[in-house]
């Protein structure tokens, strides 16, 4: 039998994946950094990338917390 804690770091990891996603192409995709100014489409994008990795590290830094406070929980018991 499988522990709830492994199934709940399941749905959290699915919750990040989707929420990730939803950010990603609802906020950030029709977004533009030029405003007034005739911005560069390559140097848009580049900047689309970048906080778009920064989001992708912040949810597997969350993941990876979650799983080791789940492991040292199973550890002790």
């Amino acid at each position: 039998m499988i522990p709830w804690q492994v199934l709940a770091f399941v749905f959290v990891m699915w919750l990040l994946i989707l929420a990730g996603g939803g950010l990603i192409v609802i906020i950030l995709g029709p977004f533009s950094f030029g405003g007034s100014v005739d911005l560069d489409p390559i140097l848009n994008s580049g900047i689309k990338v970048a906080i778009a990795l920064l989001l992708v590290t912040a949810w597997i830094f969350a993941l990876s917390v979650i799983k080791n406070w789940i492991f040292q929980k199973q550890l002790k018991s």
